[in-house]
């Protein structure tokens, strides 16, 4: 079983940056594949981002290509995303998750935190 913990959210003005954390406990983090997924009001929630075990392999979502970047430390038991040049749409709950394989679908996970709320003001 393991345990998901999001932080770093928070509320930034359109152009700026924030980065989440994602702390894992209660399993082996390296035997899993992470993944950033968001939701917006009223929206299912959509893949933004995965990451392979060892972090040699990364995949985004077409919206956010070129200004997020997931990555990972197994050392630390942690999953990064680094998001710039943010914009209004990206405004979101974001949630980390755990599978088996870096995979873009939310039944592809199977284990999830509690999320971690991003405001971009226009």
């Amino acid at each position: 079983q393991v345990q998901l913990v999001e932080s770093g959210g928070g509320l930034v003005q359109t152009g700026g940056s924030l980065r989440l954390s994602c702390a894992a406990s209660g399993g082996s983090f390296g035997w899993y594949a992470m993944g950033w997924f968001r939701q917006a009001p009223g929206n299912e929630r959509e893949f933004v981002a995965n990451i392979s075990r060892g972090g040699g392999r990364l995949y985004y979502a077409d919206s956010v290509k070129g200004r997020f970047t997931i990555s990972r430390d197994n050392a630390k038991n942690t999953v990064y995303l680094q998001m710039n040049s943010l914009k209004p749409d990206d405004t979101a709950v974001y949630y980390c998750a755990a599978g088996r394989w870096p995979r873009t679908l939310v039944n592809d996970y199977d284990y999830w935190g509690q999320g971690t709320q991003v405001t971009v003001s226009s």
